[in-house]
């Protein structure tokens, strides 16, 4: 999204350790992710949950089911139904919003549903629907990636069968730069914004959309980028689901 007005300067040569390099407004690097923060089983009521924070954005995802799927007209002979409702709280950004869905958070539902399907295994309960709400509690860039994160360890903290965990992380292009995991601020001046999901372990792009232009070169050099934080976040999201069960195991 681009706003009117004078453009700030985002990307800045700096020297560091006797080397020139790339800084951003924030002090990260090109290539460096924001600060990440990763839980799972954070709800009580759900089947299964996950909080994901990066940077500012926070995120949190609750799944219930798989149950019988109602009302039955909508039930499946070989499958289960995946129902996916994406929704930012009022109070999360500084825009007006009204409580309810907005034409973005429909699609946006559509697009999560999308990037999940190909690693939940349905097919293992026919009938059945497994329901999955994100709600952004904060918004601050990256939401509609922190969702599918999300949504991807709330599926698997409720059981749920997956072939393979679910990644996603935006890379832009800022300043004439290529930059990894853009912040509010960031998205708001890019000339290109690439939000891309990945199944790591099936090496699997199940998430690509791009807004503005980049070139060929820009986008495999993006692509491989995107690769690069995603395998970041997907080792996170391994290490929650480990300390949970840890933690439970201590217990017991």
């Amino acid at each position: 999204m681009v706003v009117s007005g004078e453009k700030p300067t985002l990307i800045r040569k700096v020297v560091r350790d006797g080397k020139e390099v790339l800084v951003r407004h924030d002090g990260r690097l090109v290539d460096q992710m924001r600060p990440i923060r990763i839980e799972v089983g954070v709800l009580s009521n759900a089947d299964g949950s996950a909080l994901v924070e990066y940077g500012g954005t926070r995120v949190i995802a609750a799944v219930y089911g798989p149950k019988e799927a109602m009302p039955k007209y909508m039930s499946l002979p070989d499958r289960a139904i995946l129902r996916c409702r994406y929704h930012m709280a009022p109070f999360s950004t500084a825009e007006r919003k009204t409580p309810a869905l907005t034409r973005r958070e429909v699609e946006l539902s559509k697009v999560l549903r999308e990037a999940l399907e190909p690693v939940v295994l349905t097919e293992l309960f026919p009938r059945a629907m497994i329901d999955v709400f994100v709600e952004v509690i904060q918004s601050d860039g990256g939401t509609r990636t922190a969702a599918i994160t999300a949504a991807s360890l709330a599926l698997a903290d409720a059981g749920v069968p997956l072939k393979d965990l679910v990644a996603g992380v935006a890379v832009g292009k800022v300043d004439g730069v290529l930059v990894l995991d853009l912040d509010e601020i960031e998205d708001n001046y890019a000339e290109a914004d690439m939000p891309v999901a990945m199944a790591p372990s099936l090496n699997q792009v199940v998430l690509l959309q791009m807004n503005g232009v980049l070139t060929l070169e820009e986008f495999h050099a993006a692509l491989q980028l995107a690769r690069k934080g995603i395998l970041e976040i997907y080792r996170l999201q391994k290490e929650a689901l480990r300390r949970k069960y840890a933690e439970v195991k201590v217990e017991g």
